[in-house]
C-alpha cells in the first residue's frame, strides 16, 4: 500500500480532466505512453496543457488522442515548434489496444482521458478510461449525492463538537 502512495506522489499532473468524472460513468482505466516531439514535452513541463474537450479514438489498429490542446513552447522558434491541437498517438500493447477498440464498439462508449502526468521515470503518460456518457438525470443524481455527502460530514463534524 505505501508503494502506491509512493508512485502517486512521483507523479506530476501536468493536466486533470475533472469534468469527465461528472459527465460520464468511468469503466476500466488504462496507463498509455504518448508519442511527442521535444516541444511539446517542454511546454508540458511547464504544466501548460488542457485535456478537457479531448478524446482517444481507434484506427488501423492505434489509439489517438485527438483535440488535447498542448500550447507552443516560445522558446522554441517557429520552425521547431509544434502544432497544439495535433493527432498524438498513444502507446500501449495490442491486448490493450483490442481491449479498448472493443470497448468503444459498444453501444455508446467512448476513450475519456482523465490525467496527463510525468511518471517517476519522467515519462509522458496519460490515464485514460472506457466510460459511457450520463444522462442529464444521471448527473443531477451524482450532484444530489456530493451534496448530501457534504451535508452528512457538516453534520458528524458538528455532533462530534457538541
Amino acid at each position: 500500500m505505501a508503494d502506491n502512495k509512493d508512485r502517486e506522489k512521483a507523479r506530476k499532473i501536468v493536466a486533470d480532466n475533472r469534468r469527465a468524472r461528472f459527465n460520464y460513468e468511468i469503466g476500466e482505466t488504462f496507463e498509455a505512453g504518448i508519442a511527442l516531439l521535444g516541444s511539446e514535452v517542454k511546454s508540458l513541463r511547464q504544466g501548460r496543457a488542457t485535456i478537457a474537450e479531448s478524446y482517444a479514438e481507434a484506427k488501423g489498429g492505434e489509439i489517438w488522442l485527438v483535440n488535447a490542446n498542448i500550447p507552443e513552447y516560445l522558446q522554441a522558434g517557429p520552425f521547431f515548434n509544434h502544432e497544439p491541437k495535433r493527432r498524438r498517438k498513444l502507446l500501449l500493447h495490442k491486448r490493450q489496444i483490442a481491449r479498448l477498440a472493443q470497448g468503444i464498439d459498444r453501444e455508446g462508449m467512448t476513450i475519456v482521458p482523465l490525467r496527463m502526468y510525468f511518471n517517476e521515470r519522467g515519462r509522458a503518460k496519460i490515464e485514460l478510461a472506457i466510460a459511457r456518457g450520463k444522462k442529464l438525470h444521471d448527473k443531477r443524481e451524482t450532484e444530489k449525492k456530493r451534496d448530501w455527502d457534504r451535508e452528512k460530514g457538516r453534520l458528524l463534524r458538528a455532533s462530534v463538537k457538541g
